[in-house]
């Protein structure tokens, strides 16, 4: 089955560019990115800290059925425009893949249509190789499934 969330990741590259359509109109897609309510839903964690403008922080943490953490990620917000774009760090705690700087892009398609563009960029080209090893693209695209599934 072919994904619908598709990632780009060029060889000798340092970076990847994920791309989805949605079936979904503009703004109710950036709120999906930006409500606490809405990522804990389709990201399926907890959303402890999250300011969104510029220079804002935020951090995400998933804990299993026994309330033991087994994911924590946190990063700042340098650029926040509502319904066009967001520019944040990205790091995962405890994980050896480095800061990243994350470019996220929001198009509107249709009157309810949408796609989100993320252009991710890794402190080196084994770094960006270690996370591709992990069913990272399966995972980032179950999410958006939900995504998709929960604001239907």
């Amino acid at each position: 089955m072919e994904l619908k969330t598709k990632i780009n990741a060029e060889d000798g590259k340092q970076d990847l560019v994920i791309t989805r359509e949605f079936d979904l109109p503009l703004e109710l897609l950036f709120k999906a990115y930006v409500e606490p309510e809405l990522i804990e839903q389709w990201m399926g964690t907890k959303v402890l800290k999250l300011e969104n403008r510029k220079h804002g922080s935020w951090q995400f943490e998933t804990s299993d059925k026994q309330g033991n953490v087994v994911f924590r990620a946190n990063g700042t917000i340098h650029t926040f425009i509502p319904n066009e774009k967001i520019i944040r760090t990205f790091e995962m705690e405890h994980a050896s893949f480095g800061v990243q700087l994350e470019i996220l892009k929001f198009e509107k398609l249709t009157g309810q249509t949408s796609k989100i563009g993320i252009h991710t960029i890794y402190e080196s080209v084994t770094l960006r190789d270690q996370l591709l090893q992990l069913p990272f693209a399966q995972g980032i695209n179950m999410a958006h499934n939900r995504l998709q599934e929960i604001l239907n």
